[in-house]
């Protein structure tokens, strides 16, 4: 699939949501994935702390269907801070929190 824009980035990102075969994890590393190729490909990332659990949970249970609101939700959490740890570090916690863990902070660690 083609990632030359945030649009097909994007659609790629539900896609390997969707055929990742795995519950466990499955959110946390494609998550990962997509901040990565955000990065290579448009110089952006997402500021994850920017994103609400649970409009980013029914976004995202939403996307094979329509895309679109998972779009929008994350187009609003772009920040070209690609370098900044804090901005990596908050997309950790925010990762583990989406998934229901938050005993743990990345700063306290």
């Amino acid at each position: 699939m083609p990632q030359s824009n945030f649009d097909e980035i994007l659609e790629k990102y539900v896609e390997m949501n969707i055929i990742h075969p795995f519950r466990e994890s499955n959110g946390r590393s494609t998550r990962i994935w997509l901040d990565l190729i955000l990065k290579k490909e448009l110089k952006l990332v997402i500021d994850w702390s920017k994103v609400n659990k649970e409009d980013y949970l029914l976004a995202m249970e939403r996307s094979p269907i329509k895309d679109v609101e998972i779009k929008e939700l994350l187009k609003k959490a772009l920040t070209d801070k690609i370098n900044d740890r804090k901005v990596y570090m908050k997309g950790i916690d925010a990762s583990y929190h989406y998934e229901g863990y938050i005993t743990y902070k990345t700063e306290n660690l």
